[in-house]
């Protein structure tokens, strides 16, 4: 899939960031995919290899097989819900690790599959309002800036709101994507109201007739009342000019802190209705199975992953590849 195509189906936050690069071909996803789990595959895959060169799949390498998944950051009820459909259709019988793994691939993908989702921008609103949430150094910036460039890209007209006032390095990094892409960006002074800057932006991505509003915001999960009380009021402020908005909470997670990307979903959940996610930095990750978990416990839209740096390793969500890639196989060999 190309990457203008991310949604059209539907990194560090150092400034500033890198140049973009030219879009790989579509033939090099699947292995800029792999290259990125890699770190997790070769968790998983090491694990079974030594589990499995042939053997009875009975009670004891079932729990065997069960811890390796746990320890590969699929969780405890996911990691359950896979086992348990293991002893559902071949318990007692011979297996290899190639296998083990091929089933593997198909369990976690039906997993993943109903997360699959895209965002796609709905063109009545104008704006398309989208809150971006998560703690800082996930990536959320960049993110918000990669997005931008997409829907660029497609003949959309996004705006950008530098929301997080307290960090001068995130409001700068904005600016600098905003003029490599040429999309405007919304600032204001150090330590600014971030609500009030987000209604003034909505004012003017109105009267500019863009697409799409993307605003950053600040993420000091170490005083969770304030950030709470900030994020609250945002919502409540950009409401006094579209009662709906925002439309769409993206909440931007960090692969490298494995389960704890699940407690940022539970916090972020209690400030803010998140209506999907972003999962950063799989390419430095061997926790790449937090992703599985994070589909099972919560079901929300997993709309995109980031396997890089730059601005072409954004990618697409897409269930099977991610599920045969995180165990290492190649798509086709289950094509």
């Amino acid at each position: 899939m190309a990457l203008r195509d991310l949604f059209r189906r539907g990194g560090n936050e150092a400034a500033p960031p890198p140049a973009p690069e030219p879009e790989a071909p579509k033939a090099g996803f699947l292995t800029r995919l792999r290259q990125g789990l890699s770190r997790s595959t070769a968790r998983i895959t090491e694990g079974i290899g030594a589990l499995f060169t042939k053997r009875t799949l009975d009670d004891a390498a079932l729990d065997d097989l069960q811890d390796l998944l746990i320890q590969a950051d699929l969780g405890v009820a996911a990691s359950g819900r896979i086992i348990a459909a293991f002893r559902r259709t071949r318990f007692g019988r011979e297996v290899t690790d190639q296998e083990v793994r091929e089933a593997l691939a198909d369990e976690i993908a039906e997993i993943l599959a109903p997360v699959a989702l895209p965002l796609v921008p709905d063109a009545t609103l104008a704006p398309h309002v989208i809150l971006v949430v998560g703690v800082n150094g996930t990536g959320k910036t960049t993110t918000i800036a990669k997005l931008a460039a997409l829907w660029k890209e497609q003949g959309l007209s996004p705006m950008l709101v530098a929301g997080d006032t307290f960090r001068a390095a995130a409001v700068s990094q904005l600016r600098v994507w905003g003029e490599r892409t040429g999309c405007p960006v919304i600032s204001g002074a150090d330590g600014a109201d971030a609500a009030g800057l987000a209604f003034d932006a909505l004012k003017a991505a109105r009267e500019a007739k863009a697409d799409v509003l993307l605003v950053d915001t600040a993420g000091r999960l170490h005083n969770k009342a304030d950030l709470m009380a900030e994020l609250a009021k945002v919502v409540r402020v950009i409401r006094k000019l579209e009662p709906a908005a925002p439309h769409s909470v993206l909440l931007v997670l960090d692969a490298t802190t494995g389960q704890n990307a699940i407690q940022q979903v539970r916090v972020f959940g209690e400030m803010v209705a998140v209506t999907g996610l972003v999962v950063t930095k799989l390419d430095g990750s061997a926790k790449g199975g937090v992703v599985v978990a994070l589909a099972h416990e919560f079901g929300l839209p997993v709309h995109a992953v980031g396997v890089g740096e730059q601005a072409g390793d954004l990618r697409p969500f897409e269930a099977r590849a991610f599920a045969r890639s995180l165990v290492g196989l190649d798509e086709a060999q289950g094509a």
